[in-house]
């Protein structure tokens, strides 16, 4: 995270430079475009350049499929142990996780969260006195297109309000000014209204609150009320105002009263003074920007937005074929098991992957993460062959990445191809029964698992898009969550099985368990769901996804 913070800040670092080498570009033209390059960067801040990528990267999937290897999700909640047709075990093997507290990360937390709120104390108290000096104004008649109201004290003219905007005059100013000023004063007033220049400052703000450490966005916000000023200087002179009646009125104001407190409140004041009285009694306030300047502008304005999506796009196949490379065990095991027992396991540790008695097809599961009926096709030997696989990785896994090297371990072995599928299908629908879920939410911390036995489900940290899944595979149908409930829960559900059908969905017979329920008068899975956990299932036709197995053959020889 800390990364992607300071690639953003460099990123609008290099925009903010690139604006203003072009407004020195435009140094003799309109103000309003000079304006236009600042606004810009403040906003690149808000912005980064990996929401373009992103974006330009998600497009690349809305275009036509193309013929690639499968891309299956692995799962949310680590399992670190699938069992087949056989009691479930406590045999758990989670890496060694060591939390430490990373104070200077804490540190840069805490001095920014200071910064943060100084900065909002400061712009509240200001906002305070604004609100005071509006509440104790008076609205007088004056011919121009918004409210206009008097206010006692010393604070200049200026707009208030970002969306529906006030001129607020000081008392006495229409004694102060004569006619010709008064008019040009309420034109530069009117200028900052029809730009929403008081929106473009209060989000300039609230970059300047959020990035308070980073000198380049002051320094924006400097230049964004200078060429603000300057714009509108350009809008007042354009409306045939006399030059010399602007700058004395401007004066005027100066010497009579104090600068607005904020930049969402635009004033008459502001910017270098001397500069702006200059420009404005030599007449080149509002020189005509040429076309092929217009034409340079409105290029780099649209390679800023355009080149990020496609970077994005460009980089969307190469970032599909690294991730559809396979990542494989250095060392690897495969024999057919004889023995005849039924039973099997599948254990995964940090760096291995071991099992023992498993059909392929149950290996073919683990490895996408499927449910039996999303799964058809194949010989029947995939069903009745059993075999003992054992893969090692070189270091340490998680139990996704294992997923994925037995994957390529089935490729490569078993010469296993599969075809996706998607197809409607009889289902459920998990809702929120009628008085509400029964759940115990829990804080997340990454180690969450699910048990199943027979007749039971229990869990940590098991999140409802989870459950839905593992209630896929005990009812062997599809099971869609649309129960709307977020975040992650201790479960526990028990209910009478139905003893005629096996565990596990896809093995012919299971091994005696200890775990059975003896009271043949408890409550099937569908009634232990609303009663225990305020949940229902409800039978519908659902989409699911599935695979074909297109080729596979017996393993070749270790």
């Amino acid at each position: 995270m800390f990364a992607a913070l300071t690639n953003h800040l460099w990123q609008s670092t290099i925009f903010a430079l690139a604006a203003a080498l072009l407004t020195l570009a435009f140094r003799k033209n309109r103000a309003q475009v000079r304006y236009a390059l600042w606004v810009a960067a403040s906003l690149k801040f808000l912005i980064p350049f990996a929401f373009l990528i992103a974006l330009g990267t998600n497009l690349w999937q809305l275009l036509p499929a193309r013929n690639a290897a499968p891309e299956i999700a692995g799962p949310a909640i680590s399992q670190t142990i699938v069992q087949i047709a056989q009691p479930v075990s406590d045999r758990f093997s989670f890496a060694p996780v060591t939390h430490a507290a990373n104070w200077p990360l804490i540190a840069l937390a805490a001095a920014w969260a200071c910064g943060f709120f100084a900065i909002a104390v400061m712009r509240l108290r200001a906002c305070l006195r604004i609100r005071a000096a509006l509440r104790s104004s008076t609205p007088i008649d004056i011919p121009v297109a918004v409210e206009v109201r008097s206010a006692p004290g010393l604070l200049e003219p200026g707009v208030v309000g970002i969306f529906r905007p006030t001129l607020l005059l000081p008392e006495g100013i229409l004694e102060s000014l004569t006619p010709p000023q008064l008019e040009a004063v309420l034109a530069h007033e009117l200028a900052h209204i029809r730009r929403r220049d008081n929106f473009t400052a209060a989000l300039h703000m609230l970059i300047e609150a959020v990035f308070w450490f980073h000198p380049l966005v002051w320094w924006i916000g400097a230049r964004l009320i200078a060429e603000r000023e300057r714009a509108c200087d350009e809008a007042v002179l354009s409306l045939d105002n006399q030059p010399r009646d602007y700058a004395e009125a401007i004066l005027n104001v100066c010497k009579l009263y104090v600068e607005s407190p904020l930049a969402c409140a635009a004033g008459v004041t502001g910017s270098d003074l001397k500069k702006r009285i200059h420009t404005i009694l030599t007449g080149c306030a509002a020189d005509q920007i040429s076309l092929a300047k217009k034409l340079a502008l409105a290029t780099a304005g649209t390679a800023a937005l355009c080149v990020p999506i496609i970077i994005g796009l460009m980089s969307a196949p190469m970032k599909a074929q690294s991730q559809a490379e396979p990542i494989s065990f250095a060392v690897t095991s495969v024999k057919e098991n004889a023995s005849g027992v039924q039973g099997g396991g599948l254990d995964t540790e940090q760096d291995r992957l071991t099992g023992t008695n498993i059909t392929l097809r149950t290996y073919i599961r683990a490895a996408y993460h499927l449910q039996n009926f999303q799964l058809s096709g194949g010989p029947s030997w995939t069903e009745s062959d059993r075999y003992d696989i054992i893969g090692k990785a070189d270091h340490a896994v998680g139990d996704s990445e294992l997923m994925l090297m037995l994957q390529a371990l089935l490729a490569d072995r078993f010469k296993l191809t599969l075809r996706r599928e998607a197809k409607e299908t009889s289902g459920y629908a998990l809702l929120v029964a009628k008085n509400g879920p029964k759940l115990h939410e829990m804080q997340g911390t990454g180690k969450g698992w699910i048990r199943n036995g027979v007749g039971s489900i229990s869990g940590q940290e098991v999140s409802m898009s989870d459950f839905a899944k593992d209630l896929s595979g005990r009812l062997g149908s599809p099971v869609v969550d649309l129960t709307g409930v977020t975040g992650v829960f201790d479960l526990k559900l028990q209910w009478m099985p139905d003893m005629s059908e096996p565990r596990n969905p896809g093995e012919n017979k299971e091994m005696p368990s200890t775990d059975v329920p003896t009271d043949s008068s408890g409550p099937s899975i569908f009634t232990a769901l609303q009663e225990q956990l305020g949940l229902r299932l409800e039978a519908q036709k659902v989409q699911t996804e599935t695979f074909v197995i297109d080729h596979v053959e017996r393993p070749s020889e270790n």
